[in-house]
């Protein structure tokens, strides 16, 4: 009952009763009314075969300048419940709606609270809970995803480094991993600050384990007018075109009836600590200060009629190695 209950709570933590290697790991994006300020942050826990090593962290980036922490815990510290996402910290509280921070680390000292208005979380059903799709009931996977809130308004503020900073008004993301490891290699994309209202993006490619095999698998989604369009390995969707270069990264998922191209812009970032079988020692490059042109194109016929386009900005990107493709 209780992996019946987690799969169809991907939001709430998953660790009861885990051995080590594992992680688990939930991403808040947080951007203020006027962009100039971004920041993530990434409460977990990591679970070591070697108990000594086990530990909760908090993880902060600023997406302006790519200055990041890392702030370990002893694992008792960390306190949740069970099918719930509602995750304590020592003094952080962090849940779908609201965030309490008190984090006193020496380079970055940061206090307060934000609440978390018209969340819009990814759907979850029997069938397919959450953007896992069926491969959330397969047991033994490397990594598995959630998305908490593809968008919502922010309400509040936070005391970093002595200046308060009002995120009232601002827009947030949340999403999360666990399992054993990060993949080998993947591209993520994420942003929802568009020209268009209410409209939200997040894609990934990643090489994943099956067997003794390897294969690229996706899972993407744009929420636009109402609706979630999706492209997954789940759905039948590919990977159509994967390119990277120094200055863009471009990833083109299509299906029978739908085709969704999106070219990133990468600029720098800063470096984030990510989880390998053995420890929170893998450093990851991340920016939440990228673009990303979308066009969402519907098949009509021979031809692809537009269904969106535009360009998101404030927007997560890591590229980490690269996938199964010459």
């Amino acid at each position: 009952m209780r992996y019946i209950q987690s799969v169809l709570h991907p939001e709430a933590y998953h660790g009861f009763g885990k051995k080590g290697p594992f992680f688990e790991g939930w991403y808040f994006k947080l951007i203020d009314p006027s962009a100039e300020q971004r920041w993530c942050i990434i409460p977990g826990v990591y679970i070591s075969q070697n108990q000594a090593d086990s530990h909760a962290f908090i993880q902060v980036m600023n997406g302006v300048t790519g200055q990041s922490i890392y702030q370990s815990y002893d694992f008792p510290a960390f306190q949740t419940k069970t099918g719930k996402f509602e995750v304590q910290i020592a003094d952080n509280l962090f849940t779908a709606n609201r965030i309490r921070l008190n984090i006193p680390h020496p380079e970055l000292q940061i206090a307060g609270e934000l609440r978390f208005e018209g969340i819009i979380p990814w759907p979850v059903t029997l069938v397919s809970p959450g953007i896992m799709g069926w491969y959330g009931w397969v047991p033994g996977m490397e990594c598995y995803h959630g998305v908490v809130s593809m968008n919502h308004r922010i309400k509040g503020w936070l005391e970093i480094n002595h200046e308060k900073i009002d995120f009232s008004g601002g827009l947030g993301y949340i999403e999360k991993d666990w399992g054993k490891s990060f993949p080998k290699a993947w591209v993520w994309m994420q942003t929802n600050h568009f020209a268009q209202p209410d409209t939200s993006l997040t894609a990934s490619a990643a090489i994943i384990p099956w067997g003794k095999r390897t294969f690229d698998g996706i899972i993407a989604g744009l929420w636009t007018g109402g609706n979630l369009y999706r492209f997954a390995t789940y759905t039948g969707a590919r990977l159509e075109e994967y390119a990277l270069s120094d200055t863009e990264a471009r990833l083109v998922f299509v299906d029978r009836a739908q085709r969704l191209e999106l070219t990133a812009r990468r600029v720098q970032g800063g470096l984030l600590q990510a989880p390998t079988v053995t420890q929170m020692d893998r450093r990851i490059m991340e920016t939440i200060s990228a673009q990303v042109d979308v066009k969402l194109l519907r098949r009509k016929g021979k031809a692809w009629n537009s269904v969106f386009e535009g360009t998101g900005k404030c927007a997560g990107l890591e590229v980490t190695g690269r996938l199964n493709r010459s």
